[in-house]
């Protein structure tokens, strides 16, 4: 199939066109770069260096390439950034998912798949893990802008019977995380002890998040774009384990073999006590996490002991 991903010069995305080539699907990527890193494209993917704010641009890919599917990973994706500008957050965020939907309605696009955010969308839990029916209340301009987006798939499919799946990740983490400004604390954590520095935790360390390697995110993508009976629905892609980020640093320190003290901080506004989510609903498919924090963490280790 001839696949579109955006934002595929990111962290997870470009993981998830290096598994679709090596599956044998075509693949599109578009990325303004604005984040993502032009060494992260496979060289067998095509690039277009495009905006999703920009309908102009976007239509234009859209005429020449004609994608069959649609894989919709870029976002402005900082809660931080959000919080300070959440004009351009709903910008990127809403209209830029409008845009692709407006292009997937108009070239009968057969699927359109979108990336959310477990955590941020759901805000602080009433149960844990959170499953797909848990009530929604984000603490930030990107959790909002992120499920907003939601509501835009599901009205899509009735007014155009638009094909949609959305999933909805736990905190992904692995090679190619950028551990520079709001990445995840694991690539932060993992950079600063290699550097010999000590890094910075928010609060006492006692916040709790579900963590989930990035092959097996790229795993549930797989099944989704392959599986066509799957669609019109939400899933949750986490572990359904919480680890606290004291727990993290200590995994990370044993690993490394290196004894330095963190430096604690305040904690940041819209940032989470505890995150995690249920994914029973997508386990039921036959997907399943295979890598255990362990395994992972030391996976992407020996990736920033390279780069």
């Amino acid at each position: 199939m001839k696949i579109l991903v955006t934002g595929g010069a990111g962290f997870i995305a470009s993981h998830l066109v290096d598994r679709l080539i090596e599956k044998g699907h075509e693949v599109i990527v578009v990325d303004n770069l604005s984040t993502g890193k032009k060494e992260n494209i496979n060289i067998k993917a095509g690039f277009y260096n495009a905006d999703i704010t920009n309908y102009e641009e976007l239509e234009k890919v859209f005429e020449k390439e004609k994608p069959e599917i649609i894989d919709h990973h870029a976002a402005q994706a900082s809660v931080t950034i959000s919080i300070k500008n959440p004009v351009f957050d709903a910008k990127t965020n809403i209209l830029g998912t409008i845009n692709l939907l407006e292009l997937a309605k108009k070239f009968n696009v057969k699927k359109f798949i979108y990336i959310n955010s477990g955590g941020a969308s759901y805000g602080e839990p009433i149960e844990i893990p959170m499953n797909e029916n848990h009530p929604i209340n984000p603490l930030s301009p990107y959790g909002i802008s992120k499920h907003t987006a939601e509501h835009y798939l599901q009205l899509y499919h009735k007014l155009y019977n638009l094909t949609f799946v959305a999933l909805r990740y736990a905190n992904v983490y692995g090679p190619r995380q950028e551990p520079g400004g709001e990445a995840g604390v694991i690539s932060i954590f993992t950079d600063k002890l290699l550097k010999n520095q000590q890094p910075i935790i928010f609060g006492d360390g006692s916040q709790l998040r579900d963590y989930i390697y990035i092959k097996d995110v790229v795993d549930s993508n797989i099944l989704i774009i392959e599986n066509q009976e799957i669609k019109n629905q939400e899933f949750n892609v986490g572990t359904g384990i919480t680890t606290s980020t004291q727990e993290i640093f200590d995994k990370l320190k044993k690993i490394l073999n290196i004894n330095i003290k963190p430096i604690y901080e305040k904690e940041r506004p819209g940032d989470l006590k505890v995150s995690s989510i249920n994914p029973a609903k997508l386990m039921k498919l036959g997907w399943k996490p295979k890598y255990s924090l362990e395994k992972g963490l030391k996976e992407t280790v020996d990736y920033f002991k390279h780069v």
